[in-house]
């Protein structure tokens, strides 16, 4: 593990901010790093307000796309939404049609089987429209790449709007709007937008045009916050202000499928990581294990009792999916281990048996023991299908592109991704892999990096600097919890192990005559002996407030001693 400490920005800029907001220099230093530079950047950082959020209009084609629902609506025609069935796709279709139904009923959801018809937009779906007279298909967190699936659709009289946020190919596909803020033709001013961010711009504009102001569609962004942080864009600019009054709405007026799901939660207040970490995997359960339409029903849901019992279903197959994730994981491990590819530059398993809707987080679980790019496959029908993950700073993306020859198809972002190729491409695809990345990461990209914010003493750690760290939240990419390093550290003696396997460390420490402050490390058990006897280390540390029988104190939560 390196540690990086992040280069600090010039002295003038840091005097220039501190003065401006009134604050200490270390936290101008702070904001400086997460890009905040003047005052009016600050304001908009710490005080997110709705009049902040663009208007929907500046996305290329949200004029076609609300004229042609209006028109729907005026021609009673039936409108199907259509979406992908993980956080961002469940979501946005749960937002886009709870939001049609309130003035309009001819609505209806579909979301693909993971199984039977694979990511994005299926030639099912479109039969199922088809069959069942819908005229027009609203595609969310997908559709970007559909060029022949929404030609098809044309030829049967049935009309596409695409919301994505998706890299776009060469082609735009041929619908009648194709709302993506990451269109070279698209002057949107925020890109970063996700799936479900998407989903609510069409609401905003279609809300424009009956008169309602943003207040009327705050309730909302619940689900926007969830997709927000469940699809890992980044915490910035409109995403932030999406996010931050979402989270608002979680905490005091949530809709009955995510009170359903939280109600056991003894914390009274839920923030970015319990979304993260609580609510995402179980609405991503829905679609790995039974059926994405699940967590669809839940978040639609208005009765709390009907809630509860969709609510009890998921946690069942969140569960599910923890026992496979374990299991595969571990077979994974011993294929890398049997085929002496510990020292690669990727990580690249197959087994035919292995569950679809685990894949992604077993990838996940693989870079934690090797970090390396990593492609777990299993068998989709006649064809291998995988899940991709990086590491920070490589783009998976790209590398996939450059091996796309022997691909059937393949999508995604920087750092996640997926793709289906044919059997007898998989070792002649797989050795292609490996070159590419061995050619084009840097080395240092294959050592885990905690990026370091800051080096404090444990004296600047006062009520104050907490409050101001709480007004940095949402936290996420771009703007990380900072991390902090404290260096000459002693334990005073309490240090213990916790776990059932001793993987955790629980510690009391102190610097110089500092006061003393309790300390965890998750999974930082082996490190014991390095602060055993009172010898001095050093620690990086997000500060954390640990609230345990209604009292709350300061924690650091370690993230690893030296």
């Amino acid at each position: 593990m390196r540690w990086t400490l992040k280069p600090k920005p010039a002295e003038e800029k840091i005097k220039h901010l501190a003065q401006a907001l009134n604050v200490e220099e270390f936290i101008a230093t702070l904001l400086i790093q997460r890009g905040i530079e003047t005052f009016e950047q600050a304001r908009l950082f710490f005080r997110p307000s709705l009049d902040d959020l663009h208007d929907p209009y500046l996305m290329k084609d949200m004029d076609k796309a609300v004229a042609r629902i209006e028109n729907a609506i005026a021609n009673q025609e039936n409108i199907l939404i259509f979406g992908d069935y993980d956080v961002d796709g469940t979501t946005a279709v749960s937002l886009v049609s709870s939001y049609l139904k309130s003035f309009y009923p001819n609505i209806a959801t579909y979301i693909p089987d993971r199984y039977n018809e694979g990511y994005g937009i299926s030639y099912a779906g479109i039969d199922f429209a088809d069959d069942n007279g819908f005229s027009l298909i609203i595609a969310l967190d997908c559709g970007i790449k559909s060029i022949d699936h929404i030609a098809y659709a044309k030829e049967r009289n049935i009309d596409f709007i695409v919301c994505d946020h998706h890299r776009p190919g060469e082609i735009i596909p041929e619908a009648v709007a194709v709302l993506d803020p990451k269109r070279e033709d698209c002057s949107y001013p925020y890109d970063e937008l996700c799936g479900c961010g998407v989903g609510f711009k069409l609401i905003q504009a279609l809300g424009t045009n009956r008169n309602q102001t943003i207040e009327d569609l705050v309730s909302y962004l619940d689900l926007v916050a969830i997709a927000i942080a469940a699809d890992i864009v980044p915490l910035t600019g409109e995403n932030r202000v999406l996010a931050y009054f979402g989270l608002q709405v979680i905490n005091a007026q949530p809709r009955p499928g995510i009170k359903a799901l939280v109600h056991q939660i003894k914390k009274k207040t839920l923030d970015i990581t319990d979304v993260v970490f609580i609510i995402a995997p179980r609405i991503n359960a829905a679609g790995r294990i039974k059926h994405g339409n699940h967590a669809v029903e839940l978040l639609s849901e208005f009765d709390f009792e009907q809630a509860q019992q969709f609510a009890s279903e998921i946690e069942q197959y969140n569960s599910d999916r923890k026992d496979l994730d374990k299991q595969i994981t571990k077979e994974a491990l011993q294929q890398i281990t049997q085929n002496q590819e510990e020292n690669n530059f990727t990580s690249v398993v197959f087994q035919e048996d292995w569950h679809k809707g685990v894949i992604g987080i077993v990838a996940s679980r693989l870079i934690e023991t090797y970090y390396r790019p990593t492609l777990v496959f299993t068998k989709s029908g006649d064809k291998y299908a995988a899940s991709a993950r990086s590491v920070k700073g490589f783009d998976v993306y790209n590398a996939l592109e450059a091996c796309s020859e022997h691909l059937e198809q393949f999508g995604g972002h920087m750092y996640a991704a997926g793709m289906t190729l044919k059997e007898e491409n998989y070792q002649i695809f797989k050795n292609a892999f490996e070159k590419t990345v061995q050619e084009t990461i840097h080395p240092d990209q294959l050592i885990p990096e905690i990026s370091v914010d800051a080096e404090i003493d444990f004296e600047n750690i006062t009520p104050k600097l907490i409050r101001i760290l709480k007004q940095f939240e949402p936290f996420g990419p771009l703007n990380m919890t900072p991390i902090f390093l404290t260096k000459k550290i002693k334990d005073t003696g309490y240090a213990k192990t916790l776990g059932s396997e001793d993987e955790h460390l629980k510690l009391f420490v102190k610097q110089n005559n500092s006061e003393g402050l309790a300390a965890i490390g998750f999974g930082l058990g082996h490190k014991k002996e390095l602060i055993s006897d009172q010898k001095e280390f050093e620690a990086v540390y997000c500060i954390d407030e640990n609230e345990w029988n209604d009292k709350v104190s300061i924690q650091l939560r370690l993230k690893d001693i030296k």
